[in-house]
C-alpha cells in the first residue's frame, strides 16, 4: 500500500492519522504540491492529481480524504471511528462535512492562489471562512462533553479538525474564542496517533 500525500496537506493529515489508528503499514511517498510536482506524479493514478492518494497492493486506487477513511472503517472495523449509533454516526460525517466541504475548500491552495498571489491576502481570505467554520464546530462541541469531538475515543470528526486548526494556525486566523475546538485539539495531540502523523513528523 502507498499513501502520496504533501508535507503541509490537512487532507494528507487526515488518512496517515487513520492508518496509524488502524494499525495498517504503508509506503509514503511525499510530493511536492507548491512546486507543482503533483501533477507530473499523480496524473496517471489520479484525474484530479491530488493528495492524499492511496494505492493499494493490487494496484487500485482510492482518493478523497473522507472517501479513503471511510473505505479503512469499512475494511478495518477496529478501533471504531464512527459511532455505532445510526443518529451518532451522521452526526459525525456532518462533523465531517462541515470541514471537509464548508472549510476546506475555500482555503485550498489552488483556491488561494486563484484569489490572489499576495501571500497576506490569500491569508485574509483563508482566515475568513476557517474562523467561520470553526465557529460552528465549536456551536456543536459546546451540545457535547468529553475529550474529544464526540466522547472520550478519538473519532473521525477528530481526525478533520485537527488539522484544520493547524491550517488555522498557518494563516493566522483567529480561533482564541473557541475553547472547546483547543480543548480537543490538545487532547488528541496528547495521543501518540496524532503525533507521529503530524506533518513536522511525517
Amino acid at each position: 500500500m502507498r499513501l502520496y500525500q504533501g508535507w503541509q496537506s490537512s487532507a494528507s493529515w487526515r488518512v496517515r492519522w487513520a492508518l496509524a489508528l488502524k494499525k495498517v503499514p504503508y509506503d509514503g511517498v511525499f510530493v511536492d504540491v507548491q512546486t507543482g510536482e503533483h501533477h507530473a506524479v499523480l496524473a496517471p493514478i489520479n484525474p484530479m492529481h491530488q493528495v492524499p492518494t492511496l494505492e493499494l497492493g493490487d494496484g487500485r486506487v482510492l482518493t478523497e480524504s473522507v472517501a479513503i477513511i471511510e473505505w479503512l472503517e469499512e475494511t478495518i472495523p477496529e478501533p471504531r471511528l464512527l459511532p455505532a449509533d445510526p443518529f451518532e454516526r451522521a452526526h459525525a460525517r456532518e462533523l465531517v462535512q462541515l470541514i471537509n466541504s464548508g472549510v476546506h475548500p475555500l482555503q485550498n491552495t489552488i483556491t488561494r492562489l486563484a484569489v490572489s498571489s499576495d501571500r497576506d491576502e490569500q491569508n485574509r481570505w483563508a482566515s475568513r471562512w476557517i474562523e467561520r467554520g470553526l465557529a460552528a464546530y465549536e456551536a456543536h462541541l459546546a451540545q457535547r462533553s468529553g475529550r474529544f469531538s464526540l466522547g472520550d475515543e478519538v473519532t473521525m470528526p477528530d481526525l478533520f479538525l485537527v488539522p484544520q486548526v493547524g491550517n488555522a494556525q498557518r494563516h493566522r486566523a483567529d480561533i482564541s474564542g473557541l475553547p472547546r475546538v483547543q480543548a480537543v485539539c490538545a487532547a488528541c495531540l496528547e495521543t501518540p496517533e496524532a503525533r507521529d502523523t503530524q506533518p513536522r513528523r511525517a
